[in-house]
């Protein structure tokens, strides 16, 4: 079996991108780029989440309340269902999941 190597820096801007015109190339790497920044931006506030989130989980245990709170995630379920149609849903699912913890 032959690995394959992937030489990014020697390709042409329409290689990277798949485009067929530099014009297109130009347009596309600068939102991959925006994308990439946005991106950075999501996991930032993803891993806040997951803190903000520690601190309730750790409030409602230490007052003899259950880590997780079937209501609120409910809630939030809905509410990225609304906003986001099913694709939403399953976001929410993975976010909840990931603000769970690991108590």
């Amino acid at each position: 079996m032959t690995a394959v190597t992937r030489t990014t820096s020697a390709q042409t801007p329409t290689e990277r991108t798949g485009a067929r015109t530099e014009e297109a190339a130009d347009v596309i790497s600068g939102a991959r780029e925006r994308i990439d920044a946005l991106d950075d931006r999501i996991i930032g506030l993803v891993q806040e989440r997951m803190a903000v989130s520690a601190v309730i989980q750790d409030a409602r245990i230490e007052s003899g309340g259950r880590r997780v709170n079937l209501s609120r995630e409910m809630e939030v379920l809905a509410h990225y269902s609304d906003a986001l149609g099913k694709p939403g849903t399953a976001l929410a699912m993975t976010l909840l999941e990931l603000c769970r913890g690991r108590i």
